[in-house]
């Protein structure tokens, strides 16, 4: 009958333990990217009567532990460029200014006043820096590092190599006729510098190029401009260039001090034939199309975060520049690993080492951009485990009530 109440005393235990348990997981309902617990019970090793086998009599029960249920939250999207959920494996590597390691699916970031991009605990996000991106769009990774885009950066200028122009000489012009075009092009500081190109028709199917800027840009135009080809003539059955090979305008000896600048003019393909982009057909003279590959200086106007993982500034001259690439981290056993608080774990001896690696590689999960992971407590399952919970809680009260009132029976039998 002793042994009744104390099977009854740990069953209270283990419930009132399992009722924690669900408490901790609704008060965490709102939680990002919170992961649930199910509490785990064990039997308690039973007391032998006479041998083994059916003659064993349980002991009651006692708390096994609690196992996390990693199953993917819900992906909820936010205003906020630089939030991110993790779908799929995975976690963020946070570091903080003691250089420690810590991991985590919330991915609730901001940029702090210095530029980096961290958690609300102003745990620093990690990433590869972004060295170089190839023709392809192949990005070259650096080390792993605090990711850090300051407000005031800036996209350095690029000068301008190379141009195209899509334009028409009327194959009705009369000779001595002129038609100009300008392009803007940039120097090696930046300045925008308009480029005039002028066809004088000469003759017959035959037109003369010359080129200028304006007043104040070079020190002699007449000797700082050099044209590589000046007389275009054309097919007057097809009204098709016949020249055969792509025009080069140099600048020198800019005021600014700019560097020289070579401008390639792209009328040919690498076979030496005409793209077409130069005609004399019967229709006015006209420029119907420019492009050219030099830009501007720039500040940073705001920052994206792609699925996988590539942080990119946006500029004010218009250009995109890739700089860090989010790292996420996985482990052997996530059930290993040590829950530290604010959506933190820690590597354990029992998770195994993390490894690290860009989104999207083997076992890793993408990125979804300005969304953060939801808790993954499922209210109603939690509602049910409270019900079965207080009912068991209530039933092993009752064994303890019964056994008292049988002891009690024995006492009164001297009476």
């Amino acid at each position: 009958m002793i042994g009744s109440l104390f099977a009854g005393i740990s069953g209270l235990n283990v419930n009132s333990k399992a009722l924690t348990v669900i408490g901790d997981n609704i008060a965490n309902v709102n939680t990002t990217a919170f992961k649930s617990n199910r509490a785990s019970f064990a039997n308690i090793l039973s007391q032998s009567l006479a041998g083994t086998g059916s003659n064993e009599i349980g002991r009651g029960v006692q708390f096994w532990g609690t196992t996390p249920m990693w199953s993917q939250g819900s992906v909820e999207n936010t205003a906020n460029p630089t939030d991110m959920a993790i779908n799929g494996a995975g976690f963020f590597l946070l570091r903080d200014s003691a250089n420690s390691d810590y991991f985590t699916r919330a991915g609730d970031f901001a940029f702090d006043r210095d530029g980096y991009l961290v958690n609300p605990d102003d745990l620093f996000l990690q990433g590869y820096e972004i060295t170089a991106v190839q023709p392809d769009g192949t990005l070259t990774l650096g080390n792993i590092t605090d990711i850090n885009v300051p407000g005031q950066s800036t996209s350095p200028p690029q000068a301008s190599t190379q141009f195209t122009l899509d334009v028409n000489l009327d194959a009705g012009a009369a000779v001595a006729d002129t038609y100009s075009t300008t392009v803007i092009v940039y120097e090696s500081l930046g300045n925008a510098i308009p480029v005039t190109l002028t066809f004088d028709k000469a003759a017959a199917n035959e037109w003369d190029l010359t080129v200028s800027v304006p007043a104040g840009t070079l020190t002699d135009p007449a000797t700082d401009i050099v044209v590589s080809e000046t007389d275009y003539d054309f097919n007057g059955a097809t009204g098709a260039l016949t020249n055969n090979t792509d025009t080069t305008i140099t600048l020198s000896d800019f005021i600014s001090g700019a560097s020289n600048l070579t401008l390639t003019w792209d009328l040919v393909d690498a076979s030496n034939v005409t793209h077409g982009d130069l005609t004399q057909y019967a229709a006015p003279s006209m420029t119907t199309f420019q492009t050219q590959d030099g830009y501007a200086s720039g500040v940073l106007r705001g920052v994206a975060v792609d699925e996988s993982g590539v942080v990119t500034g946006s500029y004010s001259n218009g250009q995109l520049a890739p700089l860090y690439q989010v790292v996420l981290a996985d482990f052997p056993n996530y059930y290993g690993l040590n829950k530290m608080g604010k959506n933190l774990y820690a590597e354990s001896r029992d998770s195994g080492q993390a490894m690290t690696g860009v989104p999207q590689s083997g076992r890793l999960g993408s990125i979804s951009p300005s969304a953060i992971e939801m808790s993954n407590v499922d209210l109603a399952q939690e509602f049910v485990k409270m019900i079965t919970t207080q009912r068991a809680f209530q039933a092993n009260s009752r064994v303890i009530t019964t056994s008292d009132e049988i002891l009690a029976e024995l006492i009164n039998i001297k009476r």
